[in-house]
């Protein structure tokens, strides 16, 4: 049987002014650790991580570990655009008992490959006796991973995988065939739980799931059945949902708003969706939660 982990994207509750929803943020932790899924991944480009200062950094990773810790795993994000901004946000979340951590490429300005090295070297340093997954989003981060360069970094200490945003089935074809079997890969691409397994990865990073586990647990359970007519049953329901919420963070909050579970927004300059997308996230709740 293949393996097909789930790891919820978490958001980031924040109260309409811009101000962080601790309360809320704790709230979305509970629901999401009552899902079924294998882990939570914390603080990455759902969980709005460039718009998050060091205080308000500790503050969430102490609450994920206290919320989440007994029920999943907690992969923390600690990717910034330096290396001694990486490693300091590492001590941090470390400090609060953390030992599963991603890091995104620098990202913002060009960087060469030598020195994305450089910088996964400083950060697999830091994390000690954890396990560090390498985070490719080339569409944010504007930095590309060749798999020569993953191959590389597949063999730091403390590098167990790779999380893999916005590219394709054959990019993670070819990262798998530089890697060794048990090195983890990941897509950031929710609808391809199937798809992306049967190139290679074992999971998928999906913020969707955080909102409606539902239908993705039933996606894997019918992977592994084998039918194929109750896989593509499964695999309409995943994608009407994620068609609807996607990777928009404020579509997430709303649809996490209208099941009562945080009354959170975004900080960041995001759009809100209308009236239209609205009764469309309330018929994807009601058919799919």
């Amino acid at each position: 049987m293949s393996r097909r982990d789930i790891v919820t994207a978490i958001p980031t509750s924040f109260h309409a002014d811009g101000s962080l929803d601790i309360e809320g943020s704790r709230a979305i932790f509970r629901y999401v650790a009552q899902s079924g899924n294998e882990g939570a991944f914390v603080l990455g480009t759902t969980g709005e991580f460039p718009a998050i200062d060091e205080d308000e950094f500790r503050a969430l990773v102490a609450a994920a570990l206290e919320d989440l810790g007994g029920r999943m795993r907690v992969i923390v994000h600690v990717g910034r655009s330096s290396a001694f901004e990486a490693v300091r946000r590492v001590e941090i979340a470390r400090e609060l008992g953390a030992r599963e951590f991603a890091a995104l490429t620098p990202y913002y300005l060009a960087s060469a490959e030598g020195a994305v090295e450089s910088y996964f070297e400083a950060v697999s340093e830091a994390v000690g006796d954890g396990s560090l997954f390498v985070y490719v989003y080339p569409k944010r981060s504007g930095i590309e991973v060749s798999p020569a360069l993953l191959a590389r970094l597949a063999k730091l200490p403390n590098v167990i995988g790779a999380k893999i945003s916005e590219m394709s089935l054959d990019d993670i074809a070819a990262y798998r065939s530089v890697v060794d079997d048990d090195f983890v890969l990941y897509t950031g691409a929710d609808r391809d739980l199937v798809a992306a397994g049967e190139v290679g990865a074992q999971g998928v990073v999906s913020g969707v799931s955080s909102v409606l586990p539902k239908p993705f647990r039933a996606l894997a359970a019918a992977a592994d059945s084998g039918d194929s007519e109750t896989i593509a049953s499964a695999q309409a329901a995943v994608d009407d949902v994620v068609r609807i919420i996607g990777g928009d963070m404020p579509r997430m909050k709303a649809a996490l708003r209208s099941m009562g579970v945080a009354d959170g927004r975004s900080r960041m300059a995001l759009v809100e969706p209308d009236d239209e997308a609205l009764a469309e996230i309330d018929r994807v709740i009601a058919a799919y939660r």
